[in-house]
């Protein structure tokens, strides 16, 4: 797999933002240490379902304070890239991932992908190789299979799923008022939820709707035997919308050279309630060689 490459035809489109191979611009953002303490290593930031690259914050800065060159883009229909009505099944995705690579000419990064931006980061390295790629991060991912089925009986009722899908068509900012609590952990203040309220408020509805299908829609259990690069898990124990024993626990025993890391007491966000620990941990595994 290492020497895949399928290359798109990409650009940098204008300050700021990347042309996909289907015209989409992408916004990214690409902070440099300053030369006296760069250490020369790349990582590159996946985000959330609903959330934009701006999610990343806090690790991005003390991590590019450390050293490294840290990058993050807005997928489609998120933040501040375009909102092209589609392209929204894990294909395209990765297809994206990849020009941002590819625009900037990244070589030797640490992948990082967070819930969902985690499975857009399999799909790149089984789709594209890890030709560019040394290390991934899985961070309380949607792998390998949320789904109920006859399969994977112990999946998420589709029941679920319908309702969610419904409060994004009626009211979904009361959905996110209610959830976003649960999400960020009991430490979180009140002004960082309603950042997180604010950047998931300005996604495409769309973009909403369709990358949520295509969550429910995703298997990767046999994707994930194909991954030849060194992979951290993170997933804390109290993750209510990706239980971890549902996900991140059967991920590592699928990915042949990963490591699972729990973090006790811990919701989804672990970017927010557990902030400086992931620093710690993003930092140390892109510093391995």
């Amino acid at each position: 797999m290492s020497e895949k490459r399928q290359r798109s035809n990409v650009e940098i489109a204008r300050p700021g933002f990347i042309a996909s191979g289907d015209g989409v611009e992408l916004f990214y953002r690409d902070w440099r240490p300053e030369a006296a303490r760069s250490n020369g290593r790349i990582i590159v930031f996946v985000p959330s379902y609903s959330l934009p690259g701006d999610m990343w914050a806090y690790q991005m800065l003390p991590l590019t304070r450390q050293g490294f060159r840290c990058v993050a883009y807005d997928r489609r229909g998120h933040g501040r890239s375009s909102d092209p009505g589609g392209g929204y099944d894990y294909d395209t995705l990765a297809d994206d991932l990849a020009a941002v690579i590819e625009a900037l000419d990244l070589s030797d990064v640490t992948l990082v992908g967070y819930s969902m931006g985690g499975a857009e980061a399999v799909r790149y390295l089984t789709r594209h190789g890890s030709a560019r790629v040394a290390r991934l991060a899985l961070i309380a991912s949607t792998l390998p299979m949320l789904a109920r089925t006859s399969d994977n009986p112990d999946g998420v009722d589709p029941a679920y799923a319908d309702a969610f899908q419904k409060d994004l068509m009626t009211d979904y900012p009361q959905w996110l008022a209610g959830n976003a609590r649960p999400f960020a952990g009991p430490g979180a203040s009140e002004a960082m939820i309603e950042w997180i309220r604010e950047m998931a408020l300005r996604t495409s509805h769309h973009a909403l709707f369709a990358c949520n299908e295509t969550v429910n829609r995703g298997d990767f259990r046999n994707e994930l035997r194909d991954i030849d690069v060194p992979t951290l898990i993170v997933q804390g124990d109290r993750d209510v919308s990706n239980p971890l024993e549902l996900t991140s626990e059967r991920t590592a025993r699928l990915i042949p050279n990963a490591r699972l890391v729990v973090y006790e007491g811990a919701p989804h966000g672990v970017f927010l309630s557990d902030a400086a620990r992931l620093t710690t941990d993003i930092g140390a595994f892109a510093s391995a060689s």
